[in-house]
Order: structure tokens, then C-alpha cells, then sequence
């Protein structure tokens, strides 16, 4: 899944390791997020998407496969 979460850090000035601790994940996580070699749970989806003040919808790029 593609994602904005490298333009949303840069934003609030974040590192993939000040990132991950706000959200309770490892650097990895948001690493393998951001390169997008993994999809996110729901919550937190959520998580990132308060963090930024950003609908999931703004970070998150849903692309369907079935076209």
C-alpha cells in the first residue's frame, strides 16, 4: 500500500525513530511501512492518523489490484 507517512514526518519534523516511539512500534515498522513492505493494522492506522491530524485517507493510498 502506498503511503505519505515520509511527507507527514517531514512535516512535523519526526524521525522514523521519534515516529515509531509516538505510536509504539520499532524504527523497522515504520521503515518497512514507509517502503511499503507492510501494510499497517488498523489501529495503527488510527494511531498515525491522529498523530498528524490527517484522515487515513491522507496518508494512506488504497490501490485496487483488481483492475
Amino acid at each position: 500500500m502506498k503511503n505519505n507517512i515520509k511527507v507527514h514526518r517531514a512535516i512535523h519534523d519526526l524521525t522514523q525513530e521519534s515516529l515509531a516511539e509516538k505510536v509504539g512500534v520499532t524504527r523497522q515498522t515504520i521503515n518497512a511501512i514507509e517502503k511499503g513492505k507492510y501494510d499497517p493494522s488498523l489501529d495503527l492506522a488510527f494511531k498515525l492518523s491522529r498523530l498528524f491530524k490527517a484522515s487515513i485517507e491522507e496518508i494512506f493510498v488504497y490501490e485496487d489490484n483488481e483492475n
